[in-house]
């Protein structure tokens, strides 16, 4: 069974230009949730805070690319490709997240 890590990144304060959206951190605990029924444990995700960034130097590294290249967060990143960014689309992910090979619950 294949296991994949979508990563948000983002910060506690909203993106500027996503006034109406929910949080970054908001977004991860929904798409936890959301593809936590959709593909069970074969689905991991982490926020990763632009401001203060956590883990691996790949991890810290792409923090630091949102914030240069004055990305739309959250930023949603699978296997290193960039999903949404903004206001994330559940079904974009999933059919990110099914062509990788990750297969929903039965």
């Amino acid at each position: 069974m294949k296991t994949i890590t979508v990563f948000v990144y983002g910060a506690e304060q909203i993106c500027p230009s996503c006034v109406n959206f929910p949080s970054a951190k908001e977004t991860a605990s929904w798409l936890e949730a959301a593809l936590k029924r959709k593909y069970g444990e074969q689905v991991d995700v982490r926020y990763v805070d632009i401001h203060e960034p956590v883990g691996s130097a790949e991890t810290v590294a792409f923090a630091k690319r949102v914030l240069d290249e004055d990305l739309w967060y959250p930023v949603v990143v699978i296997e290193g490709e960039i999903v949404a960014e903004g206001n994330p689309k559940l079904k974009e992910i999933c059919q990110k997240i099914e062509r990788v090979g990750v297969k929903q619950l039965s």
